[in-house]
Parts: C-alpha cells; structure tokens; sequence
C-alpha cells in the first residue's frame, strides 16, 4: 500500500540573529585556539599543491572543478575569494600560465573545494583547462586571496547578490555558504544570462531557494529574445528590475560579479534606487578604497600569524575572464613645449656572436662589434627628477623622483605597460627589472619566485637608484 503524502503547513524554524563565519569566535579569542580551529581560519594565502577529485559539467560551457589539498590541509578561505593556479598549458618544462578563479565551493566544507571554469574557444587556458584536468591531476596552486566576500559576521546579514554569466562562481560560494550556516538571513540573488539553457547551478539553486526560506533566486534573460516558456524576468539590468528583485535594496549589502559593463551599469543603478556606496562589493580588482584597507589589513593579519611563510603571500590575478581582457597597453602621454611626450618604440635586438672560426666571425674581423642591445645613452630623455630609468624596449629614459611610483611616470612619458588594478593585485603590469634596486609594496600580485627572477610590478613600486627595465 503506498502512502499518500500529503502537504502540511510548514512552520518557519527558529534561528539565532545574523549569520557568523565557523572561524570568526577563533579570530576574536583571547585564548590560544586547538591546532584544529586554527587551521580552519582564513589567515593568509599559501602555496600548495592540490589534486583533482572530480569534474562536473555545468550549465553555459562550464565545468566544475573539484580539488583537495595533497598535504591534507583545509583549504581555509572566505565565500567569494579565489585561488590563483599554474596551468602547464606549454608542457611541463615551459613555465606555467597563470590564471585566476574564484572558489565555488562553501568554505563550510573546506576539505575539498572548487572552481568553476568556462571555456572560451578564442582562450589560451580554458580550453586546455576543460581538455586536460581529470581527476588525479595534480596542479600548484597559491590562496586564498580577495577581498571580495561575506563578512566573519552580520547580525543583519540582508544581502543582495548580482552575478552575470561566469560571474556567479562567487556568488555560488556565498549563496552555499549562506545555507549551509544557522541564523537568520535575507537573501535575494539575481542572475543574469544570455540564454534560457545557459545558468550554471540553476538545479541546486533552484533546491536551496526551494528549502531555504531565507533564499529567493530570481533569473533574467538578457535582450537577445525571450523563449515562448521563459518564466523569469527579461531584459538587462534596471532600476525598476532591482525595485521588482529587492524593493528594500538600500537596506542590505550589495555583493556583485560579472563584466565590466554589467558592474559599471549596477554601480550607476544602485546609486539611483539609494544603496549608498559603502554597501556595494564588486569584484573589480581595483575595488573601491574600503575594499583595498581590508585587503592590507588581511595582509597584516597574515604577517602576524604566519611570519614564517609572510614571503609566500603572492597572487598572480592576471585575466580573471578570459574573455573580457583590460583595456591593457593604454598610456596617458605627457605634454611638453614641443608637444607630446612619446617614445618611438625601439625594438629590443639582442645578436648572438659567431663562433669563433666561422665565416660571420672571419667577416666582422676589424669592424666594431654590433651591440648586444640598444644603448640607453642614445636615447631621448623625458621628465625631471633625481633618477633615470632606461626602458630598453620603448628607448626612452625617464626622469623619475624616488617617491612617485614608476608605473604613472612611465605611462605619462609613453611607455607601453599593460595595466589593471594599479594596486599591486593583479600583476597584469609585471615587468622585468635588468638592473637597479627598487621599493615594492604589493598586495599579492607577484610570487616569491618571480621577484627572484627580477619581475616587479611598477604600480606598486617606486625607483631608489637608476634602473634599468625590460619594457
């Protein structure tokens, strides 16, 4: 005899107010944690090798990702941060591509986590990524890192979560996380997507949003055409969506991710339905300035926790989307009396000798040597200042005072670099230092083994003594 099961009223279950992190009482104790409690706490990045333990296809050419630590460590890190992971995309005796991406994964299970990749045909690493990675493959990897995620504690914990295409990955995180803790909460999520069949996770959100009271999961379709059955919202991202989605949104905390027109497009309507800019987390890699103190305060906390491995607190961010890369390259020139600023963009020569006997060695007897490369006294010389820097490549040198960072005297005097955050997080302007001694302040932008090789990131640099630069 089967049972009829029908449904009954449900009542709301009680919970403690706000939302706290597993971690955040072991932050705050005065008293020395258990070795256990400590190793669950986010305190700084590592480098680590992990190996993968699964692969899950996803919605929208994604593909999950799923690692554990091979030193059986927890990966401690906060919902909405992100690893940064070597690709041995060029063989494994080229050096690695680095990429950036965010943990999907709730950091309330920190003994495997995940990252969720889409792949970009047009891309150097996704394809490789969703080619190549099974499980067994081991990687190295260096996080967590970002400052971009929920707070250690919210005893209001009302939150707005807007993610586009790939970027619900953090989103995922937090929306996970959430569910997955006591206490009270009011969540609204608000995803948008190209097409109905393309929202990575829609099944397990759909779940959460089903049996957690304290989630509402709303989707929309951008403009490319609405399918006859589409029951969620149409069009992209308006006031009046927002209004529909989160009529109080100027009370709650706004935590967005997605391309950069779709984050530049929710600034400007946050600010129109009255959610103040203190409230709005998005994951720029410039951030806003709250969120760059709170990354350095991270940092610091590291350092105090962890002076043994301070050195390791490095983070290539490079290309967080593939297929959305900063407007690298642009320079703003100076202007002087007789007009722009610009170099002429020498190229970099580099002639390798004959060998001795041979008819190009007999050929250059009693002439002078050609140079092994461009000599920087040959070049014209921009801007005031104490110090020179020869950038061999552009066959410029600059004039710079030891107190102004090299990146903006350098793009002002028309020096290519490419660059993004220019806050010593992302690394996209990595350069290599030929010689000179410099002063780096980075917030995780470069590795240990890079500064090594003479790489340094100019945003975050400024010159002591003349140099000398591969750029």
């Amino acid at each position: 005899m089967i049972e009829v099961l029908t449904e009954t009223a449900i009542q709301e279950p009680q919970r403690i107010r706000g939302l706290e992190m597993p971690w955040n009482r072991v932050m705050g104790s005065n008293e020395g944690p258990a070795r256990a409690a400590h190793a669950l706490g986010p305190w700084h990045p590592q480098e680590f090798m992990a190996e993968c333990v699964e692969t899950v296809p996803e919605s929208g050419a994604m593909m999950t990702f799923v690692f554990r630590r091979c030193d059986g460590a927890p990966l401690a890190f906060r919902a909405g941060q992100y690893v940064n992971v070597a690709f041995p995309v060029n063989g494994e005796e080229q050096e690695p591509v680095d990429r950036s991406y965010s943990l999907s994964s709730s950091p309330t299970e920190p003994w495997t986590f995940s990252i969720t990749v889409k792949c970009d045909s047009t891309g150097l690493v996704s394809p490789w990524v969703h080619e190549n990675v099974k499980p067994g493959t081991v990687l190295e990897m260096l996080g967590p890192v970002g400052a971009f995620h929920l707070p250690d504690a919210d005893r209001r914990a009302r939150y707005l979560l807007l993610a586009a295409g790939a970027g619900i990955t953090p989103i995922m995180s937090m929306v996970r996380t959430i569910h997955s803790l006591p206490g009270r909460a009011d969540v609204a999520v608000l995803y948008h997507g190209s097409d109905a069949g393309g929202f990575a996770f829609h099944r397990e959100l759909a779940y959460i949003a089903s049996v957690d009271s304290r989630i509402k999961v709303y989707y929309s379709l951008g403009d490319r055409g609405v399918p006859e059955l589409w029951e969620g919202l149409s069009g992209r991202l308006t006031a009046a969506m927002l209004e529909e989605v989160a009529p109080d949104a100027n009370g709650r905390q706004v935590y967005a991710c997605g391309p950069e027109g779709y984050l530049n497009t929710a600034t400007e309507l946050l600010k129109k339905v009255g959610v103040d800019d203190t409230s709005i987390y998005m994951e720029f890699f410039s951030g806003d300035r709250q969120t760059l103190l709170e990354y350095q305060a991270e940092v610091a906390l590291a350092a105090d926790f962890a002076e043994e491995i301070a050195e390791e607190i490095a983070e290539s961010a490079e290309d967080y989307f593939e297929s959305q890369p900063a407007a690298f390259g642009l320079y703003e020139p100076v202007y002087g009396a007789d007009g722009t600023l610009r170099a002429s963009g020498l190229p970099l020569e580099i002639v390798a000798p004959a060998a001795p006997g041979s008819d190009a060695s007999a050929e250059s007897a009693g002439r002078e040597p050609e140079a092994a490369s461009p000599d920087d006294s040959s070049f014209d010389t921009v801007g005031t200042g104490s110090l020179t820097m020869s950038f061999m490549r552009t066959g410029v040198n600059v004039r710079i005072d030891p107190s102004e960072l090299i990146l903006e005297v350098a793009q002002r005097a028309g020096v290519r670099i490419g660059a993004n955050c220019k806050e010593g997080m992302c690394g996209s302007c990595k350069v290599v230092k030929l010689s000179g001694e410099i002063e780096m302040n980075h917030q995780g932008g470069i590795r240990a083994r890079e500064i090594s090789a003479g790489k340094f990131l100019p945003c975050c640099s400024t010159a002591r003594t003349d140099m000398v630069i591969d750029a």
